[in-house]
């Protein structure tokens, strides 16, 4: 776990202002009281130069309703460059939409979302082609191409967004294949590689093009645990070799609680939690700890109602 340490407000990054960084005020307090509870001393993560780390994506107060749904009520998250941020929480809640919203596919009714500094929600949609070339993306299923070798897979964005000739796309394929520990798998087809292998190929090319954030949607959907294994690896591999940060939706809470950096957890259109592993496994919020409880990786028994 990052070292931490607690510093003021002041020095520290943009933080929630609507709910603690750790647990949200309950909307039953006082505006003076919830500013009480916003305003003291945080824990925050420290870089390897003892730096207070830099959120590179920075949400707050997003809401989105479709119709009379109200998906996000006020979403505030940060995720700090180079670190591996899990969103968790149960089906439907909107973590899909809300990295929707990250990545631009989808305008917020309110809020604001920073990446690298920049409001994104008030660009044009041409402009927001830029912002989204930061961004790369493994699908749950790695979404490669069936009828295209590894190679030829790896070499579509390329192919799409680079002038290069054939031979430097080439080169840099197998670069980046090479890095993720695949070597001589070129002119093999995907469907003659295992569950794993498939979804380092589809993070090869997710990363082809340099971006500086990855978002991963389950990527453990499927997985044995021994293959659970190999896909955090290459997660950290990824972090280790290529630098980037990854924001990753899943419902695995052992792989979460062993790779990830911070965890938040997205409770009806709200985020209810977001820290280190070890704090949240730790927290006192009877949502949190029943949704981790029922995992199977948190404590062993529940706190009675009221304590």
């Amino acid at each position: 776990m990052p070292a931490i340490r607690s510093v003021p407000p002041r020095a520290a990054i943009p933080l929630r202002r609507r709910g603690t960084p750790a647990e949200v005020a309950p909307a039953c307090l006082s505006r003076s009281k919830r500013t009480t509870l916003i305003m003291r001393p945080m824990e925050v993560a420290l870089n390897q130069r003892g730096i207070p780390a830099r959120a590179v994506v920075s949400v707050r107060g997003l809401r989105k309703s479709f119709g009379g749904n109200h998906v996000l009520q006020g979403v505030d998250l940060d995720v700090d460059e180079g670190s591996v941020t899990v969103v968790i929480g149960p089906s439907g809640c909107g973590k899909s939409v809300l990295i929707k919203h990250i990545i631009g596919l989808l305008r917020p009714d309110e809020g604001t979302i920073l990446v690298d500094g920049e409001d994104i929600t008030q660009l044009s949609e041409r402009a927001m082609t830029g912002v989204r070339r930061k961004f790369g993306m493994l699908f749950q299923h790695s979404a490669l191409f069936d009828s295209m070798t590894v190679l030829d897979n790896v070499m579509f964005p390329l192919r799409e967004h680079a002038r290069m000739p054939r031979r430097e796309m080439r080169d840099l394929a197998v670069q980046r294949l090479n890095q993720l520990g695949l070597v001589g798998v070129e002119e093999v087809y995907p469907a003659e590689l295992s569950g794993g292998m498939r979804k380092r190929v589809g993070l090869a090319r997710a990363t082809i093009l340099n971006p500086k954030i990855v978002i991963y949607d389950e990527p453990m959907t499927g997985l044995d645990p021994i293959m659970c294994e190999n896909v955090e690896d290459m997660i950290l591999t990824a972090r280790r070799e290529l630098g980037v940060t990854s924001i990753l939706i899943s419902h695995d809470m052992a792989s979460t609680f062993r790779m990830a950096d911070k965890v938040a957890m997205l409770h009806e259109g709200r985020i209810v939690i977001q820290g280190p592993p070890d704090a949240v496994k730790s927290s006192r919020n009877e949502v949190v700890r029943r949704f981790i409880y029922l995992s199977g990786t948190g404590p062993l028994t529940l706190p009675e109602a009221g304590a």
